[in-house]
């Protein structure tokens, strides 16, 4: 089934040749820029029934940010999108309105890498506290808490 599936992504998207594995049984991983990223997932979701949103995973690579969305279907298969943004711009679009259940992720990504998720509807932070200082996004590779930038007192 994962060799079919993929046939049916390359097929339709010929940009994703040489993009796309199968990593193991039931696990598919393709890359997407950014600019494409939407039309793959949307056809993910409704061609190929990649209906349910496991988790987002966000990256700090240096001078990109990475995503990787892990979707699956009812049969166990799993896909990976991953796509890449540069940190100059950190901006990606939510996907709220395909997979509700993705705000947590969403909001996760915002406090803890500082990207903006253009749609995402205004709550609370997650996972970092109210009171965290703004600006400090602790899962990026040049953050520094307070104790390694010198300052006196507890790590916030």
């Amino acid at each position: 089934m994962e060799a079919k599936l993929v046939s049916m992504l390359l097929e339709k998207f010929k940009f994703l040749e040489n993009k796309i594995r199968v990593q193991r049984v039931r696990r598919i991983s393709a890359e997407v820029d950014a600019a494409h990223f939407e039309e793959v997932l949307l056809y993910a979701l409704h061609a190929l029934q990649f209906t349910m949103l496991c988790t987002i995973t966000g990256l700090d690579e240096e001078g990109t940010f990475a995503f990787i969305y892990h979707m699956a279907r009812e049969d166990g298969i799993i896909l990976n999108l991953k796509t890449r943004i540069p940190k100059e711009t950190p901006v990606i679009k939510t996907i709220t309105h395909y997979f509700p259940n993705a705000e947590i992720y969403e909001r996760e990504i915002a406090d803890l890498l500082g990207v903006k998720l253009d749609g995402l509807l205004e709550g609370n932070r997650y996972p970092l506290p109210d009171d965290w200082p703004q600006g400090e996004y602790p899962l990026r590779k040049d953050w520094k808490s307070k104790k390694q930038k010198g300052a006196s007192g507890t790590n916030a």
